[in-house]
């Protein structure tokens, strides 16, 4: 009998992405929705990041940051976006348990990593604004190393350590996520197992490390428009409130969605649009970040156009 029991719980081997739901007709036009974001945020992220590696005058801290931040965005959305689209084109929902964990640890950290590097980015431009005289002393190089190390590694191992306690669940119930990815909540609630310590320590661990950094953000703000305020002329204002409001934007985008996700309640009548805001940070986010970037940044652009005539130079001799 505890042979059998034992056999019944190990029994599931792979879970099922409902996503959103079951349209065929519905199936093409998604498809080539996400295919055109999907490219589109790649592309953008990739040419953001080049033109931070070959432009001279884009070697600034912000920058550097800004080039970190578009190679995660390249990884959150690759980690997402790939296998839906399969999904759409062959039917297929089906992921294997370990590919489940995979998808879970990769996003999971990279979802932490981005509110470190948010906080960074806010802190260089705090220093910019409210300490312009000590700004280049404090944020050297060595610093900026140092803090876009901290973030990954604090991403990883956060994430490390919750699904080394998400490993140890048993499923034997049901195997259908209500979800478009492997997200801990929907992937907890289909356990056997006794969850409730679970779900406070991911509670706990969520607060330990991602309050700190949106605290410094949060601050590092509210610094930088008491500063901006107290400039007297309004040229002076527009001048240094137009160095942080691309970040400003990311960032409210970002925590915005992301609070109103977790925070709304969790019934099934709120299921689609706890997807559809998900897609915000997880999809939409990284394919507006560049745009945001690019359109509010003169340095960016002109980067971009110097690329552009490069390039344009180039064919012209070949």
């Amino acid at each position: 009998m505890a042979d059998r029991n034992w056999r019944n719980q190990t029994a599931i081997t792979e879970f099922i992405l409902l996503g959103f739901g079951d349209f065929p007709e519905l199936k093409i036009l998604l498809f080539l929705m996400f295919l055109v974001i999907y490219m589109a945020t790649v592309a953008g992220n990739t040419l953001t990041m080049v033109l931070v590696v070959s432009d001279q005058q884009l070697h600034t801290p912000m920058y550097f940051f800004l080039g970190n931040l578009s190679c995660l965005e390249t990884c959150y959305t690759s980690t997402i976006l790939p296998r839906l689209l399969a999904s759409f084109l062959n039917g297929d929902k089906t992921i294997s348990f370990s590919g489940c964990f995979t998808q879970f640890f990769i996003f999971g950290s990279l979802a932490c990593t981005e509110c470190y590097l948010l906080a960074a980015m806010s802190y260089d431009r705090y220093l910019a604004i409210c300490k312009p005289l000590h700004y280049s002393t404090l944020m050297n190089n060595r610093f900026c190393l140092q803090l876009a190390a901290g973030s990954w590694l604090n991403g990883c191992l956060v994430t490390v350590v919750f699904v080394l306690f998400l490993s140890q669940l048993t499923f034997c119930g049901p195997n259908e996520i209500d979800h478009f990815y492997c997200d801990a909540l929907p992937f907890m609630e289909l356990s056997c197992s006794d969850i409730y310590w679970l779900v406070l320590f991911h509670f706990i661990l969520s607060c330990v490390f991602t309050l700190p950094p949106f605290l410094l953000t949060l601050t590092s703000y509210v610094c930088i428009i008491a500063s901006i305020l107290s400039i007297p002329s309004t040229t002076g204002r527009q001048k240094a409130f137009s160095t942080c409001s691309s970040h400003l934007i990311v960032v409210t985008i970002y925590y915005g969605t992301l609070t109103i996700v977790y925070v709304l309640p969790k019934h099934n009548t709120l299921s689609l649009l706890n997807k559809v805001l998900s897609l915000s940070y997880t999809v939409m986010t990284p394919l507006v970040n560049p745009l945001i970037y690019s359109l509010k940044n003169r340095e960016v652009k002109d980067a971009l156009s110097k690329a552009v005539s490069k390039y344009v130079a180039f064919t012209k001799t070949c």
